[in-house]
């Protein structure tokens, strides 16, 4: 009985471990590997400038967040200026797959130091903590044994076939590691809302209207352009209340489309959409989002591949 009750749970476990990380190609993290490091190049390259001068801000305005908090006082600017280009370096090594071992953790630790100590100057932009955290899942993972500079350097070296690594849990582990970190992003967004003091009243969209009314009058005081659809849509106070509950609804259920394969490309399209919406009726830019290159990891995007390389 003992037996057939440890057979029966010993089955259970693989079951369950086949659904949670299934045999995965090593071009899958890879390939997450390549987006990720080549949008955070682009982010980051445009934003030298403003680290420089953030980095030389008055002292007095100095409030660490995250690991910058082992700070009493700010760095020296060049010393913050060598570690943001050293960040920016290891992005390069990180992206074309070079010496990952090392220059994996080495990245996922300078990102997680450089954003941290801009977010220490000034309000903190939880829209970096996604890439932070999406970062971290490849770099401590294997996520360069396949369209990767090391991975071209071992097959030369053993003369073998050029072909990837074999499908392994361990490649899906660093892909439902970034799957998991948005999914509680984005339910913690969505419990922010239910947990404050309009609670569920949150989803009748009315404070969803005044904001945008709120941001639009503060964009024209301060000199700048408001976004005119969200103007001419303020009347239109159904379209909020299906928005304000839409996006609620999304945030909330990120969770689940860790549970099923479609329904995950079907939350990924969706929030995607969500967050172009709210470009263009708001104009606020959730740049990552935007860019497509966070919902990657829910596709299986090492079909784009020659099937000798998957």
């Amino acid at each position: 009985m003992f037996t057939r009750i440890r057979a029966a749970a010993h089955r259970l476990a693989s079951a369950l471990d086949r659904r949670i990380l299934p045999a995965t190609s090593a071009a899958r993290p890879a390939l997450n590997r390549v987006a990720t490091g080549a949008y955070t190049a682009y982010y980051l390259a445009r934003r030298v400038r403003m680290f420089r001068a953030v980095h030389r801000t008055d002292p007095s305005l100095f409030r660490p967040v995250g690991p910058v908090k082992v700070l009493r006082r700010p760095l020296p600017a060049p010393v913050a200026d060598a570690l943001m280009y050293a960040t920016i370096a290891s992005d390069v090594a990180f992206t074309l797959g070079l010496r990952h071992r090392v220059t994996g953790p080495l990245h996922a630790a300078l990102l997680t130091w450089s954003l941290s100590y801009r977010n220490s100057w000034s309000m903190i932009f939880h829209s970096d903590n996604n890439l932070v955290l999406h970062t971290a899942a490849l770099g401590l993972a294997p996520s360069a044994d396949a369209v990767s500079i090391d991975s071209l350097v071992a097959r030369r070296a053993t003369g073998g076939p050029k072909t990837a690594a074999p499908s392994s849990w361990r490649y899906a582990a660093p892909v439902r590691g970034m799957q998991a970190v948005t999914a509680v992003n984005y339910f913690l967004a969505g419990y922010a809302k239910v947990a404050g003091p309009l609670g569920w009243r949150w989803a009748d969209g009315e404070v969803l209207r005044r904001q945008i009314a709120a941001d639009g009058l503060r964009k024209e005081l301060l000199g700048s352009r408001a976004a005119g659809l969200g103007i001419r849509l303020y009347p239109r106070t159904a379209l909020f209340t299906v928005s304000a509950a839409g996006s609620l609804v999304l945030e909330l259920a990120a969770p689940l489309a860790l549970l099923d394969r479609r329904l995950a490309r079907l939350w990924a399209v969706s929030a995607f959409s969500m967050h172009w919406g709210i470009f263009v009726i708001m104009g606020i830019r959730f740049r990552h989002n935007l860019s497509g290159v966070l919902y990657v990891p829910y596709f299986p995007v090492e079909r784009l591949l020659p099937a000798r390389l998957r």
